[in-house]
């Protein structure tokens, strides 16, 4: 008998910055190592589902689920 696949969709929270070079960098705080960047938002998007999709198959394990509470900045002195 053949499996049947079954999908799923989950949610995960991103970190999105641009850094100095205008790039947009998106970071899966859930997904240690899943993250990508990007010219554009709409490409980061599509970019970072990828990035999701292919770190969930190469783990082959359920992510920590993290409840976001929220962003935080802080300054320290270097």
């Amino acid at each position: 008998m053949a499996k049947e696949l079954t999908s799923m969709s989950r949610q995960f929270d991103l970190v999105v910055e641009k850094d100095s070079e205008g790039f947009f960098v998106a970071t899966v705080p859930a997904l240690p190592g899943c993250h990508t960047q990007a010219k554009s938002l709409d490409q980061l998007m599509e970019r970072i589902k990828e990035a999701i999709e292919l770190c969930l198959d190469v783990t082959g394990t359920d992510p920590e689920t993290l409840d976001f509470l929220g962003v935080q900045r802080v300054k320290v002195e270097v």
